[in-house]
């Protein structure tokens, strides 16, 4: 047996003698009091139990030392040199919260409380720890005190434990005795929380948000864009809008860029550039794969606000909204996609407070290794940059996870508080893994923590945060508080209950299926059909018209050809006739003169011949 399993045997030893001296006191102490009842005698005086606020006041008051006992109790015992460190280490100015008491051999030292400054948590933090080692716990008593300070929270629920927020836990003989030796003044309550769905699969107010709202750049990011894919999509979205064309779910988009590739829609876009062939079916490819995974339930109307996030109850409590993932698992890049969503909506929505007094938002994202598993490059670029820049906005994030290696070493990186619960070592991956883990946490001589680390039990862990100077606390092992509400599935009544007292279940449950991209496409495609049908038919009676006009021209041509020749041949006729006449004029001109000639000729004759032969009469 190895030193880690001693140690171990050795913790849970003294922490089954705590709990079993504490639940004996509590027994000693009730016959005490029902001997005194029967006796007729007074009930001894007692320190003032915590009033149902109790909670909320230690969470909302300056940490002060802790409280001189009564003079009736022993002194406190005293403490170790390192313990005393843990103590003035978790000493703050200002508003704090108690996560649970440090440990020292496996044993919880009350005097000693590991507190978290508000002020710090917008610097973020990690959850991590094997499974069954108490995370979803430690992120419940993060909720709860956070609720408690006024802080809104938001969480995921992955595994659909958390709606036990709604109902206050139940109280037991062995939970009093382990928060009394843990210091812990535990009283059963319930806190305002809003049950949420993506796009309403699930019990809760669905969240929806439509394509364009999402924007083409964040939207390349998810789909995994280069440079070039991305202008085109950016192209897309603004031929959409300047068309009026609303893109409202991915089938609106699939639509537009299949109308912009078609021959019918490809001119649209000639004169800014238009889209290739190539570079829409790449597009295309990687939103039927994002549909694949479910998003289509995401985007959609009535798109939600954000600042829903950011309300506070009545009593003041902040309001816990849970998100229900219980099949997060077979759709990663449905959370992926939201998460970039959610974090760049707040980015863009939330004014600049710089250091506050508390966080305005704290989210808490559990089973964090899945928003990483097979995450693009541009989606972790995304999240280091939204991580870095949003604490500026009042926003604390916390993953919630199994070891630190499941979170990118960039948004590591950026994680000011560490709450690390046990951490197993049964392969040589494990212990490489618990190696490096170890390598996280500031350098501690006092403790060995790759022994100590395997050793915790459940609800144990180490903690280091960050005090109000940015500097990082001692490394404390720590016995976590029990939460106050139920540490499992609430009840349905109580879901119901929360369900129908939704202040937002009304204004977001019902989806709305407006005129959209799809609806105003198929009527363009019609008109245009329409338009293109009339122009065909107008250009059919054009052409027959032109037709039949030619016909006729021909028909004109052919009875002008014909008038023309039969012009020529009567002129010709004419000629003729006329020359026969001429002819016959001058035959009959000739005639005469030649029968003038002919009488003047025989006269002449005779007259010369009577000169001649005298026979000229006197």
């Amino acid at each position: 047996m190895n030193e880690a399993e001693i140690k171990r045997l050795q913790a849970e030893a003294a922490q089954a003698e705590a709990e079993a001296a504490a639940a004996k006191a509590a027994a000693a102490k009730a016959q005490l009091e029902a001997a005194l009842a029967a006796a007729g005698s007074p009930t001894p005086a007692e320190p003032t139990a915590p009033a149902s606020g109790s909670e909320q006041t230690d969470a909302l008051s300056p940490s002060e030392a802790p409280a001189p006992a009564p003079a009736s109790e022993p002194e406190a015992a005293p403490i170790s040199n390192y313990a005393q460190k843990v103590a003035d280490g978790y000493t703050y100015e200002g508003l704090t919260f108690t996560l649970g008491s440090y440990m020292e051999n496996g044993t919880p030292v009350p005097s000693v409380p590991v507190k978290l400054p508000l002020a710090m948590l917008n610097r973020h933090g990690l959850v991590a720890g094997a499974t069954g080692t108490g995370k979803t716990r430690t992120l419940q008593l993060f909720a709860e005190s956070l609720s408690n300070a006024g802080v809104p929270v938001f969480i995921t629920d992955i595994k659909g434990d958390l709606t036990g927020l709604l109902e206050p836990g139940p109280s037991s003989e062995k939970l009093l005795a382990r928060t009394a030796a843990n210091g812990q003044p535990w009283e059963p309550k319930s806190f305002p929380t809003e049950l949420y769905t993506l796009g309403g699969n699930g019990n809760g107010t669905p969240i929806r948000t439509s394509v364009t709202d999402f924007g083409p750049l964040l939207l390349a990011k998810v789909l995994g864009l280069n440079e070039t894919q991305e202008s085109a999509l950016s192209l897309i979205f603004h031929w959409a809008d300047q068309n009026g064309l609303a893109l409202i779910d991915l089938g609106d988009l699939r639509d537009v860029i299949q109308y912009l590739t078609s021959d019918a829609g490809k001119e649209q876009l000639s004169g800014i550039g238009g889209v290739a062939s190539a570079t829409a079916g790449v597009i295309l490819r990687e939103v039927a794969a994002l549909q694949a995974q479910g998003a289509d339930s995401f985007f959609g109307e009535p798109a939600f606000s954000v600042k829903e996030f950011m309300r506070t109850a009545t009593d003041g409590r902040g309001v816990i909204s849970s998100l229900e993932l219980p099949d997060v698992g077979s759709q990663p890049a449905l959370f992926s996609t939201f998460i970039m969503w959610l974090l760049a909506e707040l980015f863009q929505e939330l004014p600049e407070v710089g250091d506050a007094e508390k966080p305005k938002l704290v989210f808490f994202f559990d089973e964090a290794h899945l928003l990483f598993t097979d995450a693009s490059k541009e989606f972790l670029a995304q999240v280091v940059q939204t991580v870095r820049l949003i604490r500026s906005k009042g926003v604390g994030i916390f993953f919630v996870t199994q070891t630190p290696k499941d979170v990118p070493a960039d948004v590591l990186a950026q994680l000011g508080a560490k709450v690390q619960h046990a951490l197993r070592a049964h392969t040589p991956q494990d212990a490489a893994a618990l190696k490096e883990t170890v390598k996280t946490f500031p350098i501690t001589p006092e403790l060995d923590l790759e022994a100590l680390l395997p050793s915790l039990g459940t609800g144990e862990a180490i903690v280091t945060v960050l005090d109000p100077k940015g500097r990082p606390s001692p490394v404390a092992p720590t016995k976590i508080w029990a939460p106050a509400s139920v540490m499992g599935v609430g009840s349905n009544a109580a879901v119901a209950g929360a369900l129908a007292a939704s202040p937002t279940m009304a204004k977001y449950k019902d989806a709305v299926d407006p005129e959209s991209a799809t609806e105003l496409l198929a009527q363009r495609i019609e008109a245009e059909a329409k338009a293109k049908a009339d122009a065909e038919a107008a250009a059919k009676a054009e052409a027959e018209a032109q037709k039949e006009m030619e016909r006729r021209a021909r028909e004109l041509e052919k009875q002008a050809e014909a008038d023309r020749k039969a012009a020529e041949k009567e002129a010709e006729r004419a000629r003729r006739e006329a020359e026969k006449e001429a002819e016959r004029s001058k035959r009959r001109r000739e005639s005469v003169v030649d029968s003038i000639v002919g009488t003047v000729g025989r006269t002449v004759g005779r007259e010369i011949l009577r000169s001649i032969f005298g026979t000229r009469r006197k």
